[in-house]
């Protein structure tokens, strides 16, 4: 009797699974699920973040190549329907050199093609040598071009898929239509460059329409369409990707089966819009691979504790393996991490190689525009001096005529050292500078500009100090801003019924040239030095005079500021650093 009770006892405190035992697991499995979906919100919203970033940095990058090209090739047509050649080719009817012109024109510039059409829409010239004689007289770009008098973008549909996008141009004489320019911009070398990358890219256009894409039966649809005709996934598929995202935002679209992001921008040009579908693998392996080492550190956690619930004691072999298994784990991290920089570091290479040659291409555009503006004074100068030299040789005038001929040559030199000067632009240098008298250079300036000065009553004041006013300056560069001022002055008072420049300069702190008209003056003061800001007509100006003088000037180590007089007009000053010597002549 005694010895049963003495076993029921035993029996009754036979451990089993305490209930401490079972409040500490359920802590630890709570515990688990808990942190397993917070992190797997956090970190999906953090890494869909990052990936969202990187789409829209890319799309920066696309969108700025394509405003580049476009802007590059905007002016090519400009050019070539004021290049004397073309005019006389189509004034003439004479083609046999206006293709190979045409080629070196786009070799240089680097256009898809050129097109010139004649009055008729005939094809006379072409880079592509097997469109000649083709017609293009019901195509957009003929007929548009004709109705405008500025250059004309066009989106055209192929025959295959796809567009061709042109600028055009009429070419005119004398308000004559003689013709027209057409030159392409190749685009789908881009779309060609985003089908290597995993996202989808397309562009579409004010309207909807997809002009550019990397899945190319989506060209030419409306948005709407394009994303019908992807592949839709099934249900099963779907179900498993539920089950699979099922602590993150729904996506923003399915592509091909395959959930996406969706990134838009919108392109500066025409209401553009540039739109692209980002896998979200990359997000999901990488917060998977999160999610595996808190699940595995749980599960490790958890075993441990039932380990050391049931046997009350580890062993140090145990203790190691443990560590072991840690240092692993952690050192797998790290390396992960370390690819992750490395990609990124390549990356970030790649768009800054991107972005350098965006900008050299927007500086080849600004360059080939500043040239045609900073040689056309010289060639309408010439072209005065050459009739009244041909009129003097037909009146038995010849020293007449050579000093004309000479002051020709000197223009010549003026151009070349105009060039010179383009091509170092972009370069901070002062290894052309020399001490010069701001009095000569006045005069040089005036003398440049004798044959506009001629050709209109324009009352010219000038107020010189009788002492030099010596400033450290490179001569041409000098004459060329006083010559934009000028020139700016004069187109200033063309409707001003008594036009008046008065050129005041005067020493004190610095030498200071001050250019005054009684023209309408400034509208706005803000955007006056920006390249390519004009209130001139088209045909008349690009807008560069200004932004190429306060760049001079800047360098000289003066500046060039601009208001509007008391009394009506415009008010230009240059203030330069003056010279020591120069200084005390003054006083």
């Amino acid at each position: 009797m005694t010895d049963t009770a003495a076993t029921t006892r035993d029996s009754d405190r036979e451990p089993g699974i305490s209930w401490q035992v079972k409040l500490v697991v359920t802590v630890l499995v709570l515990l688990a699920v808990g942190v397993v979906i917070v992190t797997n919100r956090w970190l999906s919203e953090r890494f869909t973040e990052v990936t969202r970033n990187r789409s829209e940095l890319r799309l920066a990058l696309y969108s700025g190549n394509m405003i580049s090209e476009l802007q590059r090739t905007s002016v090519v047509p400009l050019l070539l329907a004021r290049d004397p050649e073309m005019i006389g080719a189509l004034a003439k009817s004479e083609y046999t050199s206006t293709s190979q012109r045409l080629i070196s024109f786009q070799t240089e510039i680097g256009a898809a093609s050129i097109v010139l059409l004649d009055v008729e829409g005939r094809i006379v010239g072409a880079t592509n040598r097997t469109q000649l004689g083709g017609s293009l007289r019901a195509s957009p770009q003929f007929i548009e071009a004709q109705r405008a008098k500025d250059t004309i973008f066009t989106v055209a549909p192929r025959e295959a898929m796809g567009f061709d996008f042109t600028y055009s141009r009429a070419v005119r004489n004398d308000n004559q239509l003689l013709g027209v320019i057409v030159v392409a911009v190749d685009l789908m070398k881009y779309e060609r460059a985003w089908a290597g990358l995993q996202d989808a890219v397309m562009v579409t256009d004010s309207e909807g329409t997809v002009l550019l894409a990397t899945e190319p039966r989506w060209r030419g649809l409306p948005l709407a369409e394009a994303l019908e005709a992807r592949d839709a996934p099934s249900a099963i598929r779907r179900a498993l990707q539920g089950a699979a995202d099922w602590a993150q935002e729904p996506p923003d679209a399915y592509l091909s089966g395959e959930a996406v992001m969706k990134t838009e921008s919108r392109v500066a040009f025409r209401g553009w819009r540039m739109i692209t579908y980002t896998a979200y693998d990359s997000v999901r392996e990488r917060v998977n691979g999160v999610l595996a080492l808190e699940i595995m550190g749980f599960a490790i956690l958890l075993a441990v504790t039932f380990y050391m619930l049931s046997r009350r004691a580890w062993s140090q072999s145990v203790s190691f393996q443990r560590e072991s298994a840690e240092l692993r784990l952690l050192n797998a991290r790290l390396q992960r991490e370390i690819a992750e920089r490395e990609k990124v570091q390549k990356n970030l290479e790649v768009a800054e190689l991107t972005l350098a040659q965006s900008s050299k291409l927007a500086a080849l555009g600004e360059m080939s525009a500043a040239v045609s503006h900073e040689l056309n004074q010289p060639l309408a100068a010439m072209k005065t001096y050459l009739a009244g030299a041909r009129l003097l040789l037909q009146r038995r005038r010849p020293d007449e005529a050579l000093s004309s001929f000479q002051r020709i040559d000197d223009l010549i030199e003026r151009m070349g050292a105009i060039t010179r000067q383009l091509k170092s632009y972009a370069r901070k240098g002062g290894e052309a500078f020399e001490p010069v008298d701001m009095r000569n250079s006045v005069s040089s300036a005036l003398s440049m500009m004798e044959p506009q000065l001629k050709a209109r009553v324009v009352r010219i004041t000038r107020t010189l100090p009788r002492a030099p006013v010596m400033v450290m300056a490179d001569r041409i560069r000098l004459e060329q801003v006083i010559i934009n001022l000028l020139r700016n002055a004069l187109d200033a008072t063309k409707e001003t019924t008594r036009p008046q420049i008065d050129l005041i300069l005067s020493a004190g702190e610095t030498a200071t040239l001050t250019v005054r008209d009684n023209g309408h003056g400034i509208a706005d003061l803000d955007n006056l030095f920006e390249p390519f800001y004009t209130t001139k007509k088209p045909g008349e100006g690009i807008g560069l005079g200004l932004a190429i003088s306060t760049g001079i000037v800047t360098d000289l180590g003066g500046r060039l500021t601009a208001h509007n007089g008391e009394g009506g007009g415009a008010v230009f000053e240059i203030q330069l650093p003056i010279l020591g010597a120069g200084a005390k002549a003054a006083e």
